[in-house]
């Protein structure tokens, strides 16, 4: 008897059989023909896939998957051209199924997407400079009905080591007077901010949480755990639909902003290179623009791809506010789009600046 079964684990273990009625074999004698595979492309190649057929036995069909998306059906073992479309950048699994005299036979492989653009230079011009609280320690700043929306966190500084309070800010941008504020719990360090249908949403840096306040009244409504174990809340917008997060990694997540699960991500590249730490992040014509941070820098992210399309140095606006020891880095994006003019200000910063920006 334990012979017996020992032989049926044995059957079993080596034949499957899917949902469809086909058995699939877990030995395999098709396999990508590497030859024909690059282990980079950019959107201008054509991905030319071929299936190598080691034992020579008849194929009856080839399905072939990107990233578990179906894109061809094919009778036969002919090489496949795929042109990519609006591919968004970093690896993409490559996977075909083999149909074989009523045996599905399975194999993948592994190839990356990366940027071919190569970023152009924008240059800015300062209009206005304002008034800023230098003891906000900026993380979020975004415009909502005219009105200036800003998330501090509880940064020590450089110098000092005094740490601030992590806050929710309505402001006048003009004088920099604060209108509203709610501040987070003392152990909490508050992140980037966004306003979507009349709600802000907030996130946090390491509590791993997201809070959702009233716009107006700033009364806290709602909570959401993150989705992943061990993210870290960094920039946060929307394209009026989605939100989109950063989270210190080359990734930006596409969220439900009625649950805060993820719906997708992108990938940030310059080139062949991923692009890390984007912090505070701002919808703009379509378009992600986002502090990298420690650069003084803003880059404009294609949010279909990841691919950065330009990048605006801003470097010597440091230069020109108040030298102090708990001074930080740039930080904060806002677009006034009755004005058509971006607003500009860091961690600690006495100024803001009202730029406009140019090819």
């Amino acid at each position: 008897m334990k012979n017996l079964k020992l032989f049926a684990l044995i059957i079993l273990g080596s034949v499957l059989v899917n949902c469809d009625g086909s058995k699939k074999s877990k030995t395999n004698s098709f396999s990508f023909n590497q030859k024909e595979l690059k282990s980079q492309y950019t959107s201008n190649d054509a991905l030319k896939l071929q299936i190598d057929n080691a034992e020579n036995v008849k194929i009856d069909s080839i399905v072939y998957f990107l990233n578990d998306k179906k894109v061809v059906s094919k009778k036969d073992a002919t090489p496949f051209e795929y042109q990519w479309k609006n591919q968004k950048l970093g690896y993409v699994a490559i996977k075909a199924i083999v149909y074989s005299e009523g045996i599905a036979n399975e194999t993948s492989s592994r190839v990356e997407m990366i940027s071919d653009i190569q970023p152009k230079l924008l240059t800015y011009k300062i209009l206005n400079t304002y008034p800023h609280d230098v003891k906000a320690y900026t993380q979020g700043l975004e415009f909502y009905r005219d009105t200036l929306y800003e998330s501090t966190g509880n940064g020590a500084g450089n110098g000092t080591g005094i740490r601030g309070i992590s806050s929710l800010r309505k402001t006048d941008y003009k004088t920099g007077k604060v209108y509203k504020q709610v501040d987070l719990e003392n152990a909490m360090f508050g992140e980037g901010m966004t306003v979507l249908n009349n709600k802000i949403v907030q996130l946090t840096y390491t509590e791993m949480t997201a809070f959702v306040y009233d716009a107006d009244t700033f009364k806290r409504l709602k909570s959401f755990p993150y989705f992943k174990e061990k993210m870290q809340g960094w920039g946060l917008t929307n394209d009026g639909k989605n939100l989109y997060m950063s989270d210190g990694s080359e990734k930006i997540w596409i969220v439900n902003p009625e649950t805060f699960k993820e719906i997708d991500y992108i990938n940030i590249y310059i080139g062949a290179n991923k692009v890390k730490n984007v912090n505070e992040l701002e919808w703009v014509n379509d378009r992600i623009y986002g502090n990298v941070y420690l650069r003084d820098a803003i880059a404009k992210i294609n949010p279909q791809t990841g691919a950065v399309e330009a990048i605006l140095d801003l470097k010597d606006l440091k230069s020109k506010v108040t030298q102090h020891p708990d001074l930080d880095v740039l930080n904060g994006i806002a677009y006034n789009a009755k004005t058509k003019t971006f607003f500009v200000t860091g961690k600690n910063w006495d100024k803001m600046f009202e730029i406009s920006i140019s090819e």
